[in-house]
């Protein structure tokens, strides 16, 4: 496990013109009722497991646990299905529409997907009256092309890796008339991306109402930030600046900490991570932005210290993957490096499970 202090903390990238324009959303808006009525979407759990904090010799141990949330197995349900439902609801506010179940017809949503993001733009779409289209590159396994193809997803298979699918997608996107809905952001690409990380803060504002005291530090795991920007903008609305948040990415893909050591947006390669969903390469611009001005500290960890991790939680029911379980793996190998991130044994640390076991 590797850390790095957040040298731009408190001021934010203010020097890299490289940055796409614009903000993460702080707040969530009426789409978020509208959403929960229409999906049924309710609270997941928060667990307070005092046993396994006294393990990692600290005081408090939650884990907000996402492996079950809208039966999607994963915290992205969240993301491009309330992004669609945003749209859905605008629609209706405006007049335009007035039944949620076909209140999409006729658009067609679009993205690139090694994992969960594919699953939520299927569903959102469905559930809405949309179509959805993902591009999945020829290493995704075909169980889980079935399990797009069972939420209504047309499945394109386009490239060896994911960027390749990625600039499939959106060279399709763009000539037929259909909707990217990234979960990233990019220069002229951020609304898609806005609001699907304006999604992840409904988990701060079940946690803010489930914890039974404001934690000290939060663990969150990062692929191009969407997750670790929308739970770190809860976290600071809720708890201010006493609360420590470290970022946490696979150490073959430091997209973010290698962005905050340049002082801009990089692309970080580096071989292939067993913590797939987390294995990006390029940072999301927006979630950079936000993380180089809130994040405390960027850890990277091995493929074999999530791998321990994975173990160590099936022992205890907790079964997740390397990338689910990469928060708790940085906490679980933290013992040398309790200094550095102001962990002691009285420290309450708010960690996630983002994922479920994998399917077939």
């Amino acid at each position: 496990m590797k850390t790095l202090a957040n040298a731009w903390f408190g001021k934010g990238l203010n020097t890299a013109p490289e940055l796409a324009a614009g903000d993460i959303s702080r707040s969530l808006g009426p789409a978020r009722d509208f959403f929960a009525d229409v999906t049924g979407v309710t609270p997941s759990p928060l667990l307070d497991l005092p046993e396994r904090a006294a393990e990692l010799g600290i005081g408090a141990l939650y884990i907000k646990d996402e492996r079950n949330r809208l039966g999607l197995g994963s915290f992205k349900a969240l993301g491009a299905a309330y992004a669609i439902a945003k749209r859905a609801f605008a629609k209706i506010e405006a007049g335009e529409a007035g039944d949620p179940a076909t209140a999409l017809n006729g658009t067609t949503f679009v993205c690139a997907s090694a994992g969960n993001h594919g699953l939520s733009l299927a569903e959102g779409a469905r559930i809405f009256g949309a179509s959805a289209v993902v591009f999945v590159s020829e290493t995704v396994p075909e169980a889980f092309a079935d399990r797009l193809r069972d939420r209504g997803a047309q499945v394109v298979r386009a490239g060896a890796i994911y960027e390749d699918s990625m600039a499939e997608a959106e060279r399709q996107a763009s000539a037929n008339g259909w909707q990217l809905l990234s979960d990233s952001t990019w220069p002229d690409m951020t609304a898609p991306g806005r609001d699907v990380m304006e999604g992840y803060l409904i988990m701060g504002a079940e946690i803010e109402e489930q914890i039974p005291e404001p934690p000290t530090h939060v663990f969150l795991q990062a692929g191009v930030g969407g997750l670790a920007a929308g739970c770190a903008s809860s976290a600071r609305t809720s708890w201010g600046d006493e609360v420590a948040i470290i970022v946490v990415e696979p150490e073959a893909a430091p997209a973010l900490q290698a962005s905050i050591a340049a002082g801009k947006p990089v692309v970080a390669p580096g071989p292939v991570s067993n913590m797939g969903r987390l294995d990006c390469k390029e940072p999301s611009h927006l979630a950079l932005k936000f993380l180089a001005r809130e994040a405390n500290t960027f850890a990277t960890i091995t493929d074999e210290e999530a791998d321990g991790t994975v173990t160590w939680l099936k022992e205890h029911d907790l079964a997740t993957t390397p990338s689910g379980a990469a928060g708790i793996a940085a906490l679980q190998h933290a013992r040398g490096k309790f200094e550095d991130l102001g962990l002691t044994a009285q420290s309450r640390v708010l960690c996630y499970l983002s994922e479920g076991p994998e399917h077939g």
